[in-house]
């Protein structure tokens, strides 16, 4: 076993604070987070985080229930500096892997083949934290793991950061034109 599985704590939005102690409510794992976060969006005071349940630097975050079967299991790999409240309908996977291989892993259509096999509901659809013991996750060293990271960052980059993604494309679409525009212009003297 590669991971320890815990549910989440019990805070409510009700609790959230104008600022406090950084916390994860799992409605927020459907809308905002991605593969993986280092800040928060809300916050709790110091009585309700000690009753909470705490994600670590590199555990992952998963809202082990939804409306559908899409969407439940989305997660974050918690890569922030501080310990985190993290609500109910949430599991914390604490490992020992590259924690950002393990959330694009959650992201991927094989782990969607597991999940769909033990989430179960009508109109709430949950996994419980139990049932993710049975995934099966082949794990390369931890060297490949980071090499595919990186590689896999390179590309979300591209496809999700304008910043990133859009001057790259620019650039491949100058380039395209710069070499049609020269194929166009190099024709012979047109003979009579």
């Amino acid at each position: 076993m590669i991971a320890d599985i815990t549910r989440g704590g019990n805070f409510q939005k009700k609790d959230f604070v104008e600022s406090g102690l950084p916390c994860i409510h799992y409605g927020q794992m459907y809308t905002h987070f991605g593969i993986y976060a280092d800040q928060t969006l809300t916050f709790i005071n110091a009585d309700v985080f000690a009753k909470s349940k705490v994600a670590k630097t590199g555990d992952i975050i998963m809202a082990v229930t939804s409306e559908n079967v899409e969407d439940v299991c989305s997660c974050t790999a918690w890569l922030g500096d501080d310990d985190i409240a993290v609500s109910g309908h949430t599991a914390i996977i604490h490992h020992n892997q590259n924690a950002k291989f393990l959330s694009y892993y959650f992201h991927s259509s094989h782990f969607y083949t597991q999940k769909i096999k033990l989430a179960h509901g009508t109109k709430v659809i949950e996994v419980t934290p139990n049932k993710l013991n049975d995934i099966v996750i082949m794990l390369p060293p931890i060297e490949d793991q980071n090499r595919i990271v990186e590689i896999l960052d390179r590309f979300d980059a591209l496809c999700n950061d304008l910043s990133a993604g859009l001057p790259a494309e620019i650039e491949a679409r100058q380039k395209q034109y710069e070499y049609y525009r020269d194929k166009l212009l190099s024709f012979q003297e047109i003979q009579k």
